[in-house]
């Protein structure tokens, strides 16, 4: 698994973590980078931030893409882990020029392959295309 992919997942672990225990991801964040410092582990990819902190200032716009074209889903209905990656790829997608949209897509299809349901692959797979395809229209 490439840096980026490991930071994306622990992106996702912090975004996951503080919807579950409904903190802010900025706190969760925090309490991340303190916990890694008070036990000599490493420090966190500077990509980690970049994404947290980049789903936090778009989540309005993200959240309201997501609910808008995910066809019959609300965003609290999401699995939590399915929530998390999209935000990160509707992130990505939108607002990181570096990352190519095929690889934020895929990317977030993988995170949910291996941590969520069944289905949620091809659900993620096809809101994110959505967003892809709209994206001229949004920016």
């Amino acid at each position: 698994m490439s840096a980026r992919s490991k930071a994306r997942k622990r992106a996702l672990d912090i975004l996951y973590q503080s919807d579950l225990r409904a903190v802010a991801p900025l706190v969760a964040l925090s309490e991340e980078e303190s916990r890694r410092a008070a036990t000599h582990d490493p420090e966190l990819n500077p990509l980690v931030r970049a994404l947290v902190e980049g789903v936090v200032a778009h989540q309005e716009h993200i959240d309201e893409l997501l609910a808008t074209y995910s066809m019959g889903w609300t965003i609290e209905r999401m699995p939590a882990v399915d929530r998390a990656a999209l935000r990160i790829g509707t992130f990505e997608i939108m607002w990181a020029d570096d990352v190519p949209d095929g690889v934020a897509i895929a990317e977030a299809v993988e995170l949910v392959s291996n941590l969520s349901t069944d289905e949620s692959p091809s659900f993620v797979n096809g809101l994110l295309a959505r967003i892809v395809e709209i994206k001229p229209t949004v920016v």
